[in-house]
């Protein structure tokens, strides 16, 4: 399985403006939104929030996986951002995401989701990966490097 084949360029966005987590969830969704219209934003950050409220998904080492089911999408869709500067994402070790992979997936579809879930942990658990991600000298590198995986 490879990662790249569910993120499009216009999913991948390399310089987030987003200042805080409920801002980094919008700034993603609305991402996700403009390629797929079918997706109603305010059900999609319901979701997204529901599921913080049950534990953060900032897993640590500057990287959070936000992720949701959703009931009017076919497919399951990937987005990721990038904060150089980082972001207060109530991570696991109380240090600041950096890296945000978005994972939304389709109701009744539960085995694909796991697998890109644990998949996306998989290739961040790498510190040269993470750093080559943070340290990307600008977006089409940015981008480049996520053609990798």
């Amino acid at each position: 399985m490879r990662l790249s084949e569910y993120l499009h360029d216009d999913l991948i966005l390399p310089e987030l403006s987003a200042g805080t987590k409920k801002e980094v969830l919008a700034e993603l969704v609305q991402a996700v939104v403009r390629r797929h219209p079918e997706v109603d934003a305010a059900v999609a950050l319901g979701v997204l929030h529901d599921r913080e409220s049950l534990g953060t998904t900032g897993i640590g080492d500057g990287v959070a996986i936000p992720h949701g089911k959703l009931a009017n999408i076919s497919d399951i869709v990937v987005a990721v951002g990038r904060s150089v500067t980082g972001i207060d994402f109530d991570a696991l070790d109380m240090k600041p995401c950096h890296l945000f992979f978005l994972v939304l997936a389709p109701e009744q579809v539960a085995g694909m989701h796991l697998r890109i879930l644990a998949h996306i942990s998989r290739l961040l658990k790498d510190p040269q990966f993470r750093r080559a991600m943070i340290d990307a000298p600008d977006g089409k590198a940015f981008t480049a490097l996520m053609r990798t995986t």
